[in-house]
């Protein structure tokens, strides 16, 4: 085994998808690393996730890929339906004309496979170390290099910090210092489904979004075909609240019950829903102070309508890497490099994914009606330009792998 390039590690707080991709890309150009999870073991909460072409490009740079392939499915289209009349308003046919323009298919997946595939590729590699029941409460710079503060007192000496630690990230605000994120009002109820109990003319080869006033109900398939995932969304009727917690029918289908009978049909199944309260975060010019940096959530925490976050958390992490490499070890350039080059990418997706909450969710009357005039019937190279920007991988995801 070649000696790692750094004497004293990377240490990468936090444990989750952005986390584990940081710390594999390093260690794919040889930095040594030691992630930090505060939680009791290594492991993902939530349900579905899509991934688009630009998110697979990042996977397959990681060496991954082929492990998260094995559950998940490949939709046939991404669709938009009017909530209420039920009509077909978007229908983006995710077919050989989009793979071959975007060099990869678009999927779904469960959260748990992909960074599973993560946490196994991370304990393959040597100079990765990766202590759960450790929580960073701070840092110090020194010079050019990190005290990383542990709960309990201790320190790590460190050549660099990447706060990887969420929306709610601590290194985040000993850089940023705006406080926790704001509360959206937007309020998941999130289901997961068996097969069986998916009615049979919803059973799509899809990513299904139905869009209502103030709601709309997403629902596709995950892991082979045994699972279909539920997640139903309502604007402004909670202040508060909502980190996986229980929510009964009674109170969610209310809050619905304007859409017509086949969205509600799916949301008539559940027995009990996880709720989950919508944060998120206005984008900032700074992410970096010297050998410190955000990567993920902790950077560009976004609302969920784009299905990006996770894209762009990979991405991130490959992006570091690479400038890492480039500026052999010089931790605080490289963080310098990878800001310049992420900021504008991320934060433009960061401030789409309200930009489509706000057509996803127009009043019904004139509103919902020039909103479907605005897209049913559009061809699809149309639709693949619109989207040209962020489902083709940017240029250091593409070529990471080859070296």
């Amino acid at each position: 085994m070649t000696a790692a390039r750094n004497a004293r590690p990377v240490v990468v707080a936090g444990g989750g998808i952005g986390g584990l991709a940081v710390a594999l890309a390093l260690a794919r150009r040889n930095f040594r690393v030691i992630v930090l999870e505060q939680a009791a073991e290594f492991g993902e909460i939530g349900a579905g996730i899509q991934l688009a072409p630009n998110a697979w490009h990042a996977i397959d740079a990681l060496g991954v890929g082929e492990r998260v392939k094995r559950q998940a499915v490949f939709i046939e289209h991404l669709l938009m339906m009017d909530g209420v009349s039920g009509e077909t308003v978007i229908d983006i046919p995710l077919d050989a004309r989009f793979a071959k323009r975007f060099g990869n298919p678009y999927a779904v997946t469960h959260r748990a496979d992909i960074h599973g595939a993560l946490l196994d590729g991370c304990r393959e590699q040597r100079s990765i170390e990766l202590r759960a029941s450790t929580r960073v409460t701070g840092f110090r710079t020194e010079g050019n290099e990190v005290a990383v503060e542990i709960a309990g007192g201790e320190r790590i000496s460190a050549a660099a910090l990447i706060g990887a630690d969420g929306g709610r990230s601590v290194i985040r605000e000993r850089i940023v210092g705006d406080g926790e994120p704001p509360v959206s009002g937007h309020m998941c109820y999130r289901a997961v489904l068996k097969v069986d109990e998916m009615p049979k003319d919803l059973r799509w080869a899809a990513a299904t979004l139905w869009a209502g006033h103030n709601t709309h109900i997403v629902h596709y398939p995950l892991r082979g075909w045994r699972l279909f995932n539920l997640v139903a969304t309502v604007v402004g009727k909670h202040a508060s609240g909502g980190h996986n917690e229980e929510a009964p029918p009674e109170e969610v289908l209310p809050l619905f019950a304007h859409n017509c009978d086949k969205p509600m049909s799916i949301m008539r199944v559940p027995q009990m829903f996880r709720r989950w309260m919508l944060r998120f975060r206005e984008p900032v010019d700074n992410w970096s102070a010297g050998p410190v940096t955000l990567l993920g959530d902790a950077a560009h925490f976004m609302l969920q309508y784009f299905a990006q976050g996770a894209a762009m958390a990979l991405e991130d992490a490959v992006c570091l890497a690479a400038t890492a490499d480039e500026a052999d070890g010089d931790f605080a350039a490289a963080f310098r490099k990878y800001q310049t080059t992420r900021l504008v990418r991320a934060s433009r997706v960061q401030i789409s994914a309200g930009l489509l909450g706000m057509i996803f969710h127009v009043p019904d009357g004139v509103g919902r009606l020039v909103r479907n005039d605005m897209y049913r019937g559009r061809a699809a190279e149309r639709y693949y330009d619109a989207l040209e920007w962020v489902f083709t991988a940017p240029d250091y995801v593409r070529n990471f792998k080859s070296k």
